[in-house]
């Protein structure tokens, strides 16, 4: 439940704070002073959006806190989810500053606004009377039979497999894209893998080409120079091989005579052997190269088709040529194991889809026992309302394929009066019937629910005398299960409260700020006998009100 509640630099509020307590709370003033006020800030502490219009003063900030008793409603778990810290006495915060930046903080911790929306939820009904353009909603409407229903945590595991069946759905619908994408690419994937395939392209076989190319090219003129290498080696009448012997014979016999002839000679005899080694590779290699115009003309076209797929592709290596290659086969290979993943997911989906319809049958099973009930218990509350002949007819409706909530469309068709034709809310309820059906089915739902506190904006409008009497006793009973909280301007309404706050307005130097006091018993009379009086308070309405609280 909402205990405290502290406004500074809100609308016509400087600063305010306001004790609230258990059971039915009314707050009652004039039109204008400031009772929608109080919602306004209360909805900024609930993730409405902030407005710097509404500053007080435009030079400081506005600040809103709440602190809510929340130790009897299930919320540790969403406190450790969101990494909140626990406490019994929560408090809530928003601060707004003049540039219209805002903040917000659950026990201190900073937290975005969509999660102080989601906290919003658990703890306060806001019910402004234009909300009761909610009932025409479908949405509201189912969500009024789930809680008649108790589908909670039914609900709660259709919607997880809902949402398995969904993200396997878009799984299955991008693969089906993909293989349609990729069966269209696949003739021209193979043609290219094909084309570098049959190429039989390796690493480094581009320079052994064109090194070999060369070679061919100039057979003629390599031969040419091999050999007369070869001949000025070891083939002249003095070649150079034969002229180290003679040196290498005279070092050997002086060598006896002096020992550094020997180092000498040593080395003569290193370049001798070196000499005639050389000779002889120029020998095999001149033999090795031959002329051969065919072999010539069979690299350049190797070289040509290398050539032809650098260009084609845009790369300068026969190594990136290589990694293309390899990259289209995985393509290729991947499209190929495609249908078989299409296959294993459509298998995964059916299965999913089978878990789903059977918990959507178990949600309508559940939704239809529970119609009849609402029926009947909202027609109870209608009946004390004054509204003897009306009915709520619930139709449950199949649709085709499965929404987040199930597979129901659920519609509420209401007759206010007898032998009227039920029909959607839209055609046949007036604004008055809105307002005592939307509190009907609030009463109804505060028994099944564990809303800690639930706000009505002139829940009564419309309605006066006995109804307005019977409206406040209602409002009693629900309170007995929840903190109530009520603004109106009807006397009946406003002494069945257990505290009553009175709104005002005050003259504060040049400016006009909002008030809110928390009456006492002989305040409570006069304010309840202001409201039955057209002018002045007389010893009658004082009376009248003396009896309304008594009563």
């Amino acid at each position: 439940m909402l205990k405290t509640i502290v406004i500074r630099n809100y609308a016509l509020i400087d600063e305010l704070e306001i004790d609230l307590a258990k059971g039915l709370t009314i707050i009652t003033g004039e039109t204008g002073a400031g009772k929608s006020i109080l919602l306004g800030a209360l909805g900024l502490l609930l993730g409405d959006r902030a407005d710097t219009s509404a500053l007080y003063d435009k030079t400081q900030k506005c600040f809103v806190e709440g602190t809510f008793n929340v130790k009897d409603y299930d919320l540790k778990d969403f406190f450790a989810t969101n990494d909140l810290d626990y406490e019994a006495e929560t408090v809530i915060r928003r601060e707004v500053n003049p540039e219209g930046k805002s903040r917000a903080f659950i026990n201190d911790s900073p937290v975005n606004i969509s999660l102080l929306r989601i906290i919003g939820t658990r703890l306060v009904d806001v019910h402004s009377q234009h909300e009761t353009l909610e009932l025409n909603e479908s949405a509201f409407q189912l969500n009024a039979l789930d809680a008649v229903a108790n589908t909670n945590e039914l609900c709660a595991e259709y919607k997880t497999s809902f949402k398995l069946f969904r993200k396997l759905s878009d799984q299955l619908m991008e693969l089906n894209a993909k293989e349609t994408k990729a069966k269209k690419d696949l003739d021209y994937f193979n043609f290219q893998f094909d084309e570098l395939h049959n190429a039989k392209l390796k690493v480094g076989q581009q320079a052994m080409l064109e090194a070999e190319l060369e070679t061919l090219e100039n057979a003629e003129t390599i031969k040419s120079g091999l050999s007369k290498s070869a001949f000025v080696l070891d083939g002249a009448e003095k070649s150079m091989i034969g002229a180290l012997t003679e040196i290498k014979n005279t070092l050997a016999q002086l060598a006896k005579f002096n020992p550094k002839i020997d180092a000498l000679y040593e080395r003569v005899n290193s370049s001798h052997i070196e000499l005639k080694d050389i000779a002889s590779e120029l020998e095999i290699l001149e033999g090795d190269i031959i002329h051969d115009p065919k072999r010539a003309e069979m690299v350049q076209e190797n070289l040509d088709v290398i050539y032809r797929l650098q260009q084609k592709h845009g790369v300068k290596t026969i190594e990136e040529l290589i990694v293309l290659r390899d990259e289209l086969g995985k393509k290729i290979a991947d499209i190929g194991s495609l249908e078989e993943q299409i296959k294993k997911l459509d298998k995964e989906l059916e299965n999913a889809r089978k878990q789903l319809m059977a918990l959507a049958a178990k949600l309508t099973k559940k939704r239809c026992a529970a119609a009849p009930k609402l029926s009947q218990e909202v027609k109870i509350t209608l009946l004390q309302l004054g509204m003897p002949n009306a009915e709520l007819n619930v139709v449950i409706e199949q649709i085709p394929e499965p929404r987040e909530n199930g597979l129901d469309k659920v519609t509420f068709l209401f007759s206010a009066n007898k032998g009227s034709d039920a029909q959607t809310l839209s055609k046949v309820a007036s604004g008055g019937e809105l307002s005592r059906l939307m509190l009907s089915l609030k009463a109804l739902l505060a028994k099944h629910t564990s809303l800690p506190t639930i706000i009505f904006d002139e829940i009564d409008a419309g309605i006066s005398g006995d109804v307005a009497a019977k409206t406040g006793s209602i409002l009693e009973q629900m309170s007995e299960s929840m903190q109530v909280i009520t603004i109106t301007h009807l006397p009946q309404v406003a002494s069945k409260g257990k505290s009553h706050l009175f709104v005002h307005k005050v003259e504060q130097g040049k400016r006009t700020v909002t008030r809110i006091k928390l009456l006492n018993k002989e305040e409570r009379v006069h304010e309840i006998a202001k409201m039955l009086s057209a002018g002045k308070v007389g010893e009658a309405a004082l009376k009248n009100a003396k009896e309304l609280l008594r009563n």
